[in-house]
């Protein structure tokens, strides 16, 4: 089996489910949406929430993949960036509890969190701190690391971070890495299309969107954005929703259906999809098998509050679904 490394913003995510839109309002958070904030308004929130209920758990797009890649089996790394605190504690221990090789640098700032609240209907607003993250620099990403692994993972959030991201890709071609790539937010594709472009063009394998960031990318819908999107990467995947995903891959287009599930937390949705395709294509399994383990995990996800799935689910999984 090949081996993934992933990196991104290193985040230690925590949900708290609200019955209506007041403390949003009070917060002056967009509902459905995300606000960047700096070290004194994540105190203000994290003191407002104080008492109550919450699930805390790393998180970080990438990392959620590496660690559903990692609970199915297979043999992953992760590189990001924390601080030396609790939070730091709690995310390296999260890595290494579940199999995962941490390759963390340690930073002075806080470490990143992720502040979700979950509206009855499932929707998500964020208020999320980068702290430690936003001060991962080029020269701090050790390019041997890269020599004990196949397929580098890369989430779109670092785009923010041009010479970041570009250095990580420029240094994965070098050591013979495949480049997979989750679009992750389609404000951010429109406001560095022109980088994006130039990213998928030359060094990404493997692009991953959902309807909304693939649009903001190529301007139509669906089945078109996912040929679009084939121009650029030799494996291209568009989720739809509740419509399920269409998959490019060896220029053949296969759509998956999507799997039936009480929807209570999208949390980590597009993140887990990509564990279940990135973990077929490591096992060399064909886009039908390697999209229907994507749909199943996010599926059974969504029933879920948080970006992780219990041991008791992924005991299933492994008995039913490999």
């Amino acid at each position: 089996m090949k081996k993934i490394l992933g990196i991104g913003n290193a985040l230690v995510d925590i949900l708290v489910h609200i019955d209506n839109d007041d403390i949003l309002n009070r917060l002056g958070l967009q509902k459905g949406g995300m606000e960047m904030i700096d070290a004194q308004r994540k105190r203000e929130i994290l003191e407002l929430i104080a008492k109550m209920p919450q699930t805390i758990a790393t998180g970080g797009s990438t990392s959620n993949t590496i660690h559903g890649l990692a609970r199915l089996g297979a043999k992953a790394g992760y590189i990001g960036k924390v601080g030396n605190d609790e939070m730091g504690r709690l995310f390296r221990e999260g890595c290494t509890r579940f199999g995962v090789i941490p390759h963390l640098i340690e930073s002075e700032e806080d470490t990143g969190v992720a502040i979700t609240f979950i509206s009855p209907n499932a929707e998500r607003t964020f208020a999320t701190y980068l702290g430690a993250a936003a001060t991962m620099q080029p020269e701090q990403v050790d390019a041997q690391i890269f020599d004990n692994y196949d397929i580098i993972h890369i989430e779109g959030y670092l785009i923010f971070n041009h010479d970041l991201i570009l250095e990580v890709c420029k240094k994965a071609k070098e050591h013979g890495l495949q480049i997979s790539m989750d679009m992750a937010s389609y404000n951010l594709i429109e406001s560095n299309l022109d980088f994006v472009t130039m990213l998928l063009r030359d060094y990404v394998d493997i692009i991953f969107a959902n309807e909304e960031e693939a649009k903001a990318f190529t301007g139509v819908e669906q089945v078109e954005a996912l040929h679009a999107l084939s121009e650029y990467c030799p494996i291209a995947i568009v989720k739809v929703g509740k419509d399920g995903s269409y998959i490019k891959m060896n220029g053949e287009e296969t759509a998956i259906e999507p799997v039936d599930a009480q929807r209570i937390d999208t949390t980590g949705a597009g993140d887990i999809y990509a564990s279940g395709f990135l973990y077929g294509y490591m096992n060399d399994y064909d886009a039908l098998k390697s999209g229907n383990l994507a749909s199943y995990l996010s599926a059974r996800l969504i029933e879920y509050v948080g970006a992780k799935l219990p041991d008791e689910e992924w005991a299933k999984i492994k008995e039913e679904e490999l």
